[in-house]
């Protein structure tokens, strides 16, 4: 497949949209119910305060969710999925059942770190 221009090429543009190590699992977090912050980080072991607001910035920017300030003492901020989030629940899931089918990662060579 080639494309010229990235706007040009529906593949490239759904992969900067949820491409990366968390996003598809964000999406996942928040297609069931509303998260808060920490909510999400106890989901997602591993991952930084740092990356995870980076990636809820990146996600509300291109409307894959929404965040919804209470405006409360102490503050309270939900994030929830939007429609077009919605939108990518079966090709998430066809993506994690190929993984699960084919997990090519373990064919992979090991490195040193």
């Amino acid at each position: 497949m080639r494309c010229n221009e990235p706007d040009d090429c529906g593949f490239t543009s759904a992969l900067q949209a949820i491409g990366g190590k968390w996003k598809t699992s964000l999406l996942w977090a928040l297609h069931l119910r509303p998260h808060r912050f920490a909510e999400l980080r106890r989901l997602l072991p591993g991952i930084s305060e740092k990356v995870l607001t980076q990636q809820l910035r990146q996600m509300e920017a291109d409307g894959l969710i929404s965040r919804h300030d209470y405006k409360e003492v102490p503050p309270r901020v939900e994030y929830s999925v939007t429609s077009l989030g919605l939108s990518l629940n079966d090709a998430v899931t066809a993506m994690s059942k190929w993984g699960k089918q084919h997990e090519v990662w373990k064919a992979r060579p090991k490195t040193a770190a």
